[in-house]
């Protein structure tokens, strides 16, 4: 085994109000993939607020992420990111 170091800086904001707070936490210079499962979101109307929140940054979205996700479908999303030139992910949803 080589050595190495790691670092993995990850944000997580959770609970009442975070939708509100996506416009100050992400950089608007900074383009944004919104990933999330099967659609609740758009049937629970959390997808139109994260649209909003997010009306002044650039950003696409990649859905249909299965519970304990595929390789396969990982890769998909690192090909969408690197093709779209994704600068931040913004998982929404989940359980």
């Amino acid at each position: 085994m080589e050595n190495f170091e790691y670092c993995n800086p990850v944000r997580i904001v959770f609970g009442a109000g975070s939708i509100a707070r996506i416009a100050d936490l992400i950089d608007r210079n900074h383009k944004v993939m919104v990933t999330y499962g099967g659609g609740s979101i758009k049937r629970n109307g959390v997808y139109d607020q994260v649209a909003e929140a997010l009306a002044s940054h650039a950003w696409v979205e990649f859905g249909g992420i299965e519970p304990n996700p595929r390789y396969e479908t990982c890769m998909k999303a690192v090909e969408k990111a690197r093709t779209e030139g994704v600068d931040v992910l913004l998982a929404v949803g989940g359980g």
